[in-house]
């Protein structure tokens, strides 16, 4: 099974976060790339992101954000 594209685009968002505090976001802005303005959307409809335009991670993003930053450096 291979990453979808929009799965590649939640991850590459998703790493855009900073990894070392949940006080810490990010903000999408409405002319960001559409890929990426989706890609908010879907983290934030499954509870990874406080806002659909990014804000911070809950906690279940910040947990998941130390395992991609854990895959990212595995295939470096």
């Amino acid at each position: 099974m291979s990453f979808t594209n929009d799965q590649i685009a939640e991850l590459e968002l998703l790493l855009l976060f900073p990894d070392n505090s949940l006080m810490q976001g990010i903000k999408i802005h409405n002319d960001a790339e559409p890929s990426k303005i989706e890609a908010g959307k879907r983290l934030f409809a499954k509870g990874i992101i406080t806002q659909t335009d990014g804000g911070y991670l809950t906690e279940l993003g910040y947990d998941l954000l130390k395992y991609a930053n854990i895959l990212k450096l595995a295939l470096k």
